[in-house]
């Protein structure tokens, strides 16, 4: 059977969204569930989604479904409904983008993986049905108020434009990387309150189980991460403990929570919290970048990698090709 895909380069897929006289409105969920013939639901619902017209990234496996997608507002409510005609979906929380600042996504992606969410870690390492408790921005706050251990599992160029105070800020790049850094931190503080926060809440349920595995006895997490956390201090008057902007990985700018600048440019070391990945094909490593910086580097990470992108691009290939040599 031929693979359900869009074939659409970036360029005529982006001018078709340019061109459309309706919104969208982004949304993001995820749902830890067992789930069979994982194949056949992909393609369901890349035709279903399609009809609707739904542009995203979205990742389906045995362990669940990890979703990140807009959907144009007239159709909003059909694909709630079809979400809640699926019965391991059904209910699912959708956690709605706070600005719509660029085009999140330009064309729809659906992947069938091995992990919606890929941590390295054999299958006794935890326990993702014993996570932490859910708790409300209100609650959070109070939480933090109270002297509890706050974790962002983020990658660090995330938490680098944006965190809560106080928080523990691993430095870790993947999220492979993240759960032995924070295990290893939070050692001696198994007996003591543990918050922990990510974008949307999917990398909570997994490092919550995690730590709970390994004998941390009151953890908890944000009930659908930065994303909700505005929605319910903007909606219950609350002061934002979380300050600065919050990273989405989609099309759009980095999402303001607060008008904070906490990160700082990576090369001139100037306030900023404007991030980007590497025009470098060879690099694509994300970073938080200057605007003079950009310009200077042409949106490259460093001199290095500039030099190589404007080599002739059968000498970009050829340096591509020997770095994954060098890799394997």
């Amino acid at each position: 059977m031929k693979k359900l895909a869009n074939k659409l380069n970036k360029k005529d897929a982006l001018a078709l969204v340019e061109a459309e006289d309706f919104s969208r409105t982004s949304i993001s969920f995820y749902r830890y569930v067992r789930l069979d013939n994982v194949d056949s639901l992909r393609d369901k619902l890349w035709i279903e989604w399609t009809e609707l017209g739904v542009l995203g990234r979205i990742y389906v496996s045995q362990e669940g479904i990890n979703a990140q997608l807009n959907v144009p507002n007239h159709n909003l409510e059909a694909f709630r409904a079809h979400v809640d005609s699926i019965p391991e979906f059904t209910g699912v929380p959708f956690k709605i983008g706070v600005s719509e600042d660029g085009i999140s996504f330009w064309k729809l992606a659906i992947k069938a993986r091995k992990y919606i969410l890929a941590d390295g870690l054999p299958k006794d390492s935890y326990d993702v049905e014993n996570v932490g408790e859910h708790l409300t921005a209100s609650a959070f706050n109070e939480a933090i108020d109270g002297g509890a251990v706050v974790v962002d599992m983020r990658n660090a160029y995330e938490s680098d434009i944006g965190h809560f105070d106080g928080a523990i800020l691993p430095r870790a790049q993947t999220f492979k990387d993240e759960l032995p850094e924070v295990l290893d931190t939070l050692q001696g503080k198994e007996d003591e309150k543990v918050l922990l926060y990510c974008t949307g809440g999917i990398r909570c349920e997994k490092t919550s189980a995690y730590l709970k595995h390994h004998g941390f006895k009151d953890v908890n997490q944000l009930h659908g991460g930065i994303i909700d956390y505005k929605h319910q201090i903007d909606r219950e008057g609350l002061k934002s403990k979380y300050k600065g902007a919050n990273f989405v990985f989609d099309g759009r700018k980095p999402e303001v929570i607060t008008n904070d600048i906490l990160g700082s440019c990576y090369t001139c070391k100037a306030p900023s919290n404007t991030t980007k990945d590497c025009a470098n094909d060879a690099c694509h490593e994300l970073i938080v970048q200057c605007e003079d910086c950009g310009e200077k580097l042409d949106d490259c990470c460093s001199q290095r990698c500039l030099d190589i992108k404007n080599l002739p691009v059968e000498e970009q290939i050829k340096l591509r090709k020997k770095s994954i040599k060098e890799k394997v």
